[in-house]
């Protein structure tokens, strides 16, 4: 059996981030990674993707971007290799190639059952990070076994895709990004749209991260929200990270010949059933927008910005139909980009809800010793951005210090 004051299961930005803080404050720790440093970034992405955000905010603590392009968006693997240099700078203590199988209490705090042995530690951080296994409906088993099914996971490029027509259930960022790239190669693409947030790539002059970052709506902390499940519910921003910039959303999609559904419920046979209310659901994203663009107005005012209107196509969602029959429109394959869930099967500590979610007050589990990190509006708004774990990193450090020198207090 191995020991060591405090295990980190994760090698991505959120488990870097949190080694960079331990190390800074004397705690000897490991981190544990059942591939390669950033290995989600390396072989869970699309071939074309690119970061949402800009490589100026690919801060982590004591790292930043040092490349020729601040204002462009790394590859998924660019990215992997800025947190493997990230790593390396700061000999981050990483066990590559080591799947955490179970952590249960122990007897002086927690066993960690790994593919290659046992860890004792004092104290666990869980930085798995907030996408974990793409989210798929129950009801996807109804569809016929001849429909060619994939997650957001799976997806490499459209050439993996059978011939035919396309159905990609969700329109959030990830959605809208390869519902173009489909669309672009040649095949009809059929986008099923729930809940989402549209905003412009840049705004009066200036990327919309700058804004965001700017306005302080990034830094809102959980105790200045009303709602707090439904801020952490809130979809993705839809946004593409590409070098020739441009915004994409629904309008654009539309113009380019993508065909707008409504949300999807369920599927008889090869039926697919739709709710009818994509036209409500548009113009409550608008009106999310226009209170967004009003707040980062006041702020660009105040630095002199130049004045423009928010250009973005028109949306013509009108009657939608209340079923899709998947056979009579051709369509061969469905793409799942519908969000994502926690899979915590191996955490054999009682911290979860009746939703399988991990219960925390800003990453500290009732269950002392034992941490999460990097999830969405954990202590912040930009809890779970590249750019944000670094903050929440450093005070769930001191939080672990206290646990460390009095491990019955309730850490804070």
């Amino acid at each position: 059996m191995q020991r060591s004051p405090v295990v980190i299961i994760g090698a991505g930005q959120a488990g870097l981030a949190m080694s960079h803080c331990l190390a800074a404050r004397g705690v000897a720790h490991v981190v544990l990674e059942r591939g390669r440093i950033g290995e989600r970034w390396r072989s869970e992405r699309w071939d074309s993707l690119r970061l949402l955000t800009p490589n100026w905010m690919a801060r982590l603590p004591g790292w930043s971007y040092r490349g020729a392009e601040p204002d462009g968006f790394m590859a998924a693997g660019e990215f992997a290799r800025h947190l493997e240099a990230y790593a390396a700078a700061m000999r981050a203590p990483v066990e590559p190639g080591v799947t955490v199988q179970a952590v249960r209490r122990g007897p002086h705090g927690y066993r960690v059952a790994t593919s290659r042995g046992l860890w004792e530690a004092e104290a666990v951080v869980i930085a798995t990070g907030h996408c974990d296994r793409p989210a798929i409906p129950a009801w996807a088993r109804a569809l016929p076994a001849g429909i060619r099914q994939v997650t957001t996971a799976d997806y490499r490029n459209p050439s993996q895709l059978p011939e035919g027509g396309v159905l990609v259930v969700g329109a959030s960022a990830s959605g809208v990004q390869l519902a173009e790239e489909i669309q672009r190669s040649g095949r009809q693409v059929h986008l099923s749209v729930g809940r989402h947030t549209r905003l412009p790539r840049h705004y009066r002059g200036r990327d919309i991260w700058h804004w965001l970052d700017r306005s302080g709506l990034l830094d809102e902390r959980v105790t200045q929200v009303c709602d707090l499940l439904q801020a952490r519910r809130q979809p993705s921003f839809q946004l593409v990270g590409r070098p020739e910039g441009g915004t994409i959303d629904l309008g654009t999609l539309q113009a380019e010949g993508v065909r707008l559904l409504g949300r999807a419920s369920g599927a008889v046979g090869g039926v697919l059933q739709l709710e009818d209310g994509l036209r409500e659901t548009v113009a409550a994203a608008q009106q999310v927008l226009l209170r967004l663009l009003a707040r980062i107005d006041g702020i660009a005012d105040a630095e002199g910005a130049p004045r423009e209107p928010c250009a973005a196509p028109r949306i013509a969602a009108g009657a939608a139909p209340g079923s899709l029959d998947l056979a009579a429109e051709g369509i061969g394959s469905v793409v799942w980009a519908g969000g994502f869930r926690r899979d915590y099967r191996w955490l054999q500590v009682p911290v979860l809800d009746a939703g399988g979610e991990i219960i925390h007050r800003g990453g500290v589990t009732p269950e002392a010793g034992l941490f999460v990190l990097g999830l969405r509006f954990m202590r912040r708004r930009r809890s779970n951005l590249i750019d944000g774990v670094g903050q929440d990193a450093a005070e769930l450090a001191e939080a672990i210090l206290g646990h460390l020198v009095q491990p019955c207090r309730a850490a804070a």
